[in-house]
């Protein structure tokens, strides 16, 4: 998946909210610009950092650049990360239509957003006749604490544990139920569950496995022209 705009370089000042950050350019001017990232973003939003923004071009847009790159030392070297959790649905539907993803070729419809139960949505529904449903769900992963080792999640979240028994209750009505880790970390080599940071997530995560649940995790090529998913990487823990 290519960015739409070439992507200008920065130095972050801060990052003052979720949703916000300013920065300074190699010209001196100073900028804010949006962070599509709810999370804490541990280790990727340090002042004096260097970072990559796209530029919507929407004049009517009140902060028209976005936070899509940030360079950090996880452990493994200098590296970009990518840190716009909006680009990770693209990346998934780029690699569905292209047959990247052997576990799901098999499927001739996708759909996304779909509603399911009383007000949930899933990601990706994908479908077939010969085969049942199938329900994808996608995890973007940042999050790296030791060299090579993708964690997720980077933070504590009422919601994660439950949104996986929801999935899981979909596989006992008969439906395939796949949990896909995109990692936008491109030195890692393994994902692992934060049990320290989340310990209600890792369970609820493996008792979903136990019902069912189908996991994968992929990580991702980045430059400053596109990102990639590049290869399947093991789950541990």
């Amino acid at each position: 998946m290519r960015f739409g705009s070439k992507l200008v370089t920065a130095t972050l000042a801060r990052r003052y909210n979720r949703f916000l950050a300013d920065v300074v350019f190699d010209s001196g001017d100073m900028a804010t610009v949006h962070v599509a990232n709810p999370g804490p973003m541990t280790g990727l939003d340090r002042p004096f950092s260097r970072v990559w923004l796209s530029n919507s071009g929407n004049e009517l847009r009140k902060f028209p650049l976005t936070w899509e790159l940030a360079e950090a030392d996880l452990g493994s070297g200098p590296e970009l990360i990518g840190v716009n959790t909006t680009q990770t649905t693209l990346l998934v539907a780029d690699a569905l239509a292209a047959g990247q993803i052997p576990e799901l070729r098999q499927y001739k419809s996708v759909r996304r957003q779909v509603k399911y139960g009383e007000s949930a949505r899933i990601d990706f529904l994908l479908e077939d006749p010969a085969c049942p449903p199938c329900y994808l769900e996608v995890n973007t992963v940042h999050f790296m604490r030791r060299p090579r080792v993708a964690e997720f999640p980077d933070a504590a979240t009422d919601r994660g544990a439950a949104h996986l028994d929801e999935l899981a209750a979909l596989r006992f009505a008969g439906a395939r139920v796949l949990l896909l880790f995109v990692v936008q970390i491109g030195s890692a080599d393994r994902l692992t569950i934060a049990r320290d940071i989340d310990p209600a997530y890792a369970e609820a995560f493996e008792r979903a496995r136990a019902r069912g649940l189908e996991a994968l995790a992929w990580r991702c090529r980045m430059s400053a022209d596109s990102i990639e998913m590049a290869a399947p990487i093991p789950i541990e823990g």
